[in-house]
């Protein structure tokens, strides 16, 4: 569904992306895990069209990603959310920007506070919400957006342990239902693994490779990721392709 071939970018002097590769197959969970500095936030304001690439390109679907009318939805790390806006009003504002008339937007954003698990929360302000609820909100205003790919920056990182938890349970059981494809940018190596079909490890200097560790779908990721031997095997690569990656070259 998703390919960057050869993408490059460099900010001032410094070369923060170069030649960086890989696919997103349809349905699938990618993240992308690297040291601070290896550009994991430059690829997704590359893929949002925040910024442009100076080298490569960005293909979908067998042709190049267009500069408007881009095929991804983007959650921020931090919620964002419009303190003057009640919970359905910031879950639709990304439609409004789109052109949608803001009574259909708004009617399209109710229609999923249910399974997002905002049902009666809908005239609250982001005051009146938990961290927890923040994110839902947040996910949500993404999700309506109806495109074929979320980009997830650092989703549940400014949470609590519990909460955390709690949504990345939560985001499983709603990716197996509704089968996103998504590409999720994670400091988190457990959450990496618990998430996504594949992990990808960023080199932390650019020209570097990235190295790519795959994660088995039959591995439990409730309360047996604990549990299953694989998983802190697993783990322990990524700590060491880490260490690889941001080893002075």
């Amino acid at each position: 569904m998703l390919e960057l071939r050869g993408i490059g970018k460099r900010l001032g002097d410094r070369a923060v992306l170069e030649a960086v590769s890989f696919d997103v197959a349809a349905g699938e969970v990618v993240a992308i895990i690297g040291a601070s500095g290896s550009g994991k936030s430059t690829l997704l304001s590359l893929l949002t069209g925040a910024l442009r690439p100076d080298a490569g390109e960005v293909v979908f679907s067998g042709a190049p990603v267009p500069q408007r009318d881009r095929p991804f939805a983007y959650m921020p790390q931090r919620d964002a959310l419009l303190p003057w806006r009640t919970v359905v009003g910031n879950a639709a504002i990304g439609l409004e920007v789109q052109g949608v008339p803001r009574r259909e937007a708004r009617r399209r954003a109710a229609a999923l506070l249910e399974p997002f698990g905002l049902a009666g929360a809908e005239r609250r302000y982001p005051r009146q919400l938990s961290g927890g609820m923040r994110q839902r909100v947040s996910f949500l205003r993404a999700v309506v957006q109806d495109r074929p790919i979320l980009l997830l920056d650092e989703p549940f990182g400014a949470l609590d342990a519990i909460t955390r938890d709690e949504l990345q349970r939560w985001l499983l059981d709603m990716w197996a239902s509704a089968g996103w494809t998504i590409v999720c940018v994670t400091h988190d190596i457990r959450e990496a693994v618990r998430l996504a079909d594949r992990v990808l490890v960023l080199p932390s200097a650019a020209g570097g490779q990235i190295r790519e560790v795959a994660v088995p779908r039959d591995i439990p990721r409730g309360d047996g990721i604990l549990t299953d031997p694989r998983v802190p095997r697993l783990e322990a690569r990524l700590h060491e392709l880490l260490r690889a990656a941001s080893a002075p070259s």
